[in-house]
């Protein structure tokens, strides 16, 4: 079997148990596997499809995307939703999501996972819930075989809205479906996708959309199923005060109180958001293992809040780092996400609440633990090839070399990974997409926008 040995590395920022941190180290790839890290590694007598001088790189554990609306790419920088919260930004763009096609999801996947890769992104959970009734049933299949392509680490979520504007809940009724059919396809995809075994670039979560847009029963029946399969669980929760007020009027509690009668607490569950739990929540949910996927940019453009990370981590609630949907945020890109994480929680809850590592830990070991994948999100030996490298000899890092951790997320500048390898495969090189062509996508994905957003 051969591999790939990178050598000389200026420095190895690995995120293992104690973060350290190895200057002039190489790193040996052989299949999907890190299989040695050692000051010296000679290339001969392996067999080696390449190697690659790393003296003037940083080197990074890839990191991990914990919430993401993948189709949301063909409808970001609309003029008419800048000015609107979550509920009112929802209800225009629904109408406009329930024209999405297989194509579309096939083309909005390979933008979405295509702009993750080339910013350090290795891994990446796309929670997809809008399945218009004059479509396929099997619109997330197109989101499989994307990410397949394009050599992305998938957890792929199936998502579901049951409870449609006649019963009182947010979503237009064209894009609802029954329980019968969202638990059936549920099983489908499970059986079709889920890979358990460690390494796997595939995976299947079942994501009911959010408290106002599914019924109890559908909440209560799809936790049940996701646990007879072993597989994770996922919604939106406790994103915004009119959530908070929903299910208030609704069902007399609050957001978690209501999940946690629906069974939705434990170590195989994660919320997006959690921006309005109080501290008594959060050791609730510590307690049961429960994580939260932090949503920073989404969080702060819709004017939801800000997530209370700094006391989650003191509680040791398992915290990801995630871009949220490409509506709400308007990019995907993790780098960004760390860096608005940063300054958003040091102007909040003072300059020592939290530090450049900790973020970085956030998107690599947090999601590691969220997903449970815990061979991914450290860079070690037996550990998964998946890892991005950044060369330092650039303009915008002169004169701040000596943080490699800082520099990542303090200069401003994410759009600046060379070598990106998932599963022990080069799919970023010099900064292009090595298994796909960025031009068709971009054109595909241009035309199948204006034909969504135009309405035709």
């Amino acid at each position: 079997m051969a591999g790939i040995l990178i050598k000389n590395i200026r420095e190895i920022i690995t995120m293992d148990q104690e973060r350290r941190r190895l200057k002039g180290y190489s790193l040996l790839i052989r299949g999907n596997r890190i299989e040695r890290l050692a000051r010296e590694i000679e290339e001969q007598p392996l067999a080696l499809d390449e190697v690659i001088d790393g003296r003037n790189y940083f080197l990074y554990p890839g990191l991990i995307n914990t919430h993401h609306h993948f189709y949301q790419v063909l409808t970001r920088n609309l003029p008419e939703v800048q000015g609107l919260e979550l509920f009112g930004w929802l209800q225009y763009l629904y109408p406009i999501w329930a024209r999405l096609t297989p194509e579309a999801v096939y083309y909005s996947t390979l933008v979405a996972a295509g702009e993750l890769l080339k910013t350090g992104c290795t891994t990446a959970c796309d929670h997809f819930y809008v399945f218009p009734g004059h479509q396929s049933a099997e619109l997330l299949d197109q989101e499989f075989r994307a990410a397949a392509e394009i050599g992305i680490r998938f957890h792929g979520s199936r998502g579901s809205m049951s409870l449609g504007q006649k019963e009182g809940g947010l979503p237009p009724d064209e894009v609802v479906q029954s329980a019968e059919e969202i638990l059936a396809d549920s099983v489908r995809v499970i059986e079709k996708y889920h890979d358990r075994k460690p390494f796997a670039m595939q995976r299947v979560v079942l994501a009911p959309c959010s408290p106002f847009s599914v019924s109890r029963d559908l909440l209560r029946e799809s936790i049940k199923l996701a646990r007879s399969y072993q597989v994770r669980s996922h919604t939106h929760l406790a994103e915004t005060k009119d959530e908070e007020r929903f299910c208030r009027e609704r069902f007399g509690v609050r957001p978690l109180d209501y999940m946690e009668e629906l069974g939705w607490l434990g170590a195989d569950v994660w919320f997006a958001h959690g921006v309005h739990l109080t501290t008594a929540e959060i050791k609730r949910m510590a307690a049961s293992g429960t994580g939260v996927a932090h949503c920073p940019v989404s969080n702060q453009k819709l004017a939801s809040g800000a997530a209370p990370v700094p006391t989650m981590l003191s509680h040791n609630l398992p915290v990801g780092l995630a871009v949220d949907g490409s509506a709400s945020n308007d990019s995907s890109n993790l780098i960004l996400e760390m860096r608005a994480a940063f300054l958003m929680h040091r102007l909040l809850a003072g300059i020592s609440s939290i530090s450049a590592e900790d973020v970085l830990a956030i998107a690599t070991n947090g999601g590691s633990r969220i997903l449970n994948q815990p061979e991914i999100g450290s860079i070690a030996e037996g550990q998964a090839a998946d890892l991005f490298l950044v060369n330092c000899q650039r303009l915008d890092w002169a004169g701040g070399l000596s943080d490699p951790v800082s520099a990542l997320i303090n200069t401003g500048n994410s759009q600046l990974v060379d070598l990106t390898i998932v599963n022990g495969k080069v799919v970023v090189r010099e900064g292009r997409l090595v298994n796909v062509a960025e031009e068709l996508i971009i054109a595909a994905a241009n035309r199948i926008s204006r034909e969504m957003v135009g309405g035709a």
